[in-house]
Formats: structure tokens, sequence, C-alpha cells
């Protein structure tokens, strides 16, 4: 059984598709705790399906590597075979990213390369392209440039907004996501060496 780590800075929407598909017997992976950088509405998921949970308050640290580390120390306890950043937003401390990589995993609503970065839906809309997308990556200390592990494309509606098109792009993230963790704990993708879809 894959234990996992999510951690959210918002409303959850992944983790919740991660928590519902674990309900499933047969799903052979489990959310052992939910973690957030702040006091994000993703977890009251924590007591609606029975998960610990743990803030870090970005705010109360002096720098980025200090709240890295009680981070680390945090999801350190519950000995996660995997770590799933679901909407955090924020990066990592390079010691947080060596300590817990290849099993370090983050969703991103763009294709990648495309659009990396916090505003990957706004920038899409904003070049005007036909399509953009989801993916799903291995951390590293880029800024969304981590080996691929699974991506899908996404169509750009005419009269799309940045909402409308991130609702799609969710979606398929959701779907993307609780199928990659499926597939790490089964052993049909190996992080250290992820192949390009």
């Amino acid at each position: 059984m894959l234990s996992l780590v999510v951690l959210i800075s918002g409303g959850g929407s992944n983790l919740r598709a991660l928590l519902e598909a674990s309900e499933d017997a047969e799903f052979p992976a489990r959310v052992v705790a939910i973690g957030a950088d702040r006091d994000a509405d993703g977890l009251a998921l924590g007591e609606e399906f029975n998960v610990p949970t743990f803030t870090v308050p970005y705010s109360s640290h002096a720098d980025r590597e200090s709240w890295g580390d009680e981070l680390l120390a945090q999801i350190q306890q519950w000995q996660p075979d995997l770590v799933v950043l679901s909407g955090l937003m924020r990066l990592l401390p390079p010691r947080v990213v060596a300590a817990l990589s290849p099993n370090l995993i983050n969703t991103h609503p763009a294709y990648l390369p495309e659009f990396p970065g916090a505003h990957g839906v706004r920038d899409a809309l904003a070049a005007g392209v036909s399509q953009t997308g989801a993916s799903l990556i291995v951390v590293d200390n880029g800024v969304d440039d981590g080996p691929i592990i699974a991506q899908e494309r996404v169509p750009v509606l005419p009269g799309d907004t940045e909402s409308t098109l991130h609702e799609r792009i969710k979606t398929l993230e959701r779907r993307l996501l609780v199928q990659a963790v499926l597939d790490i704990a089964n052993g049909h993708v190996n992080l250290k060496e992820p192949s390009h879809t």
C-alpha cells in the first residue's frame, strides 16, 4: 500500500479526488496526512475523510529555508512513500526537494514545458493558443521543469475565461493524478525514470 502525504494551499479539489479514490478497498494507495502552508479550505477534507492534518504557516518563519525545514520535519513524521503537491503555491527549498525526490510529484495546469509558473491558465489565454493542458511532473529545483509523468491536452474554447478553462483543466488534473498514483503503486511508473508521454 502506497502511503501519501498531500500538500495544499487552497480548496483541495485534487486532494478530494485522491481521498475518494482511496475509499475503494482495491485502490493501492492511502493519504496518511494532509499538510498546508496556510489555513487552507482543503484542510476540512481531513475531518471529512478522517485523515490527520498539519499546517506549517509560511508567514511564521523567518525565511523559506526555515519554513522548508519545519515542513520537511512534519512530512517525515508520516514516512510517506510519495509526497503530492496539490495546489501548494510555494516553491520548496532545495533541501526539501533533495530529501523527498524523486518521490515528490506536482500537478500543473498547462501542457509543460508550455506556460510554467504560477499563472499557467492565465498565460495560455493571454498567448491566444487553441489548446493547453495539464501535466504531472516529478519535482526538481526548477520551476515546473521536472521530468514529466503524464500530460494531456485541453482545448481552449471561444469565450473561455481563466475560471472556465481552469475548471476543465482541474477535471483532467484529477484524473491524471489518480491514475498516476495507481500506476506508481502498481509499479507501472518508475519515478526514478519516468517516461515522457
